[in-house]
């Protein structure tokens, strides 16, 4: 009786050899930045809970190099999420239409990505406000 052997798909690096994956990995790797930064901001809770002297020691510890490091890494991969999120809404929203033409992509990611400036830099002038 003859032997059957099954296919075995290769899976490593599979991601690598198209460049869209390479772009969607990226996306998401980027959300453990968000995670860890969540779990940062969660613990700044915690010690503002616990007085005033664990407050000022996680904010000294914020001001260490290291964090700084991480905090504009976070910043650039969020940024990238952001604007990859943008990119497919057009793909994803309904479909729009302005005088019987469809509304052009670019202004559909354009406005998403203006929308998410400007709701940034207001929540910056608000926290530099008080």
């Amino acid at each position: 009786m003859a032997r059957v052997k099954t296919y075995v798909r290769p899976m490593r690096g599979w991601w690598r050899r198209n460049p869209y994956y390479v772009r969607y990995m990226i996306r998401e790797a980027s959300s453990v930045f968000l995670a860890i930064y969540t779990v940062i901001l969660l613990v700044g809770l915690f010690r503002l809970t616990q007085g005033e002297a664990a407050w000022d020691a996680w904010r000294a510890a914020l001001a260490n190099p290291g964090s700084i490091v991480f905090h504009w890494l976070a910043l650039l991969t969020v940024g990238y999420h952001a604007y990859t999120w943008w990119k497919v809404a057009p793909k994803t929203a309904p479909d729009v239409r302005i005088a019987g033409r469809p509304l052009p992509e670019l202004v559909i990611t354009a406005g998403g990505l203006l929308a998410t400036l400007g709701t940034s830099a207001l929540v910056y002038v608000i926290v530099r406000w008080m």
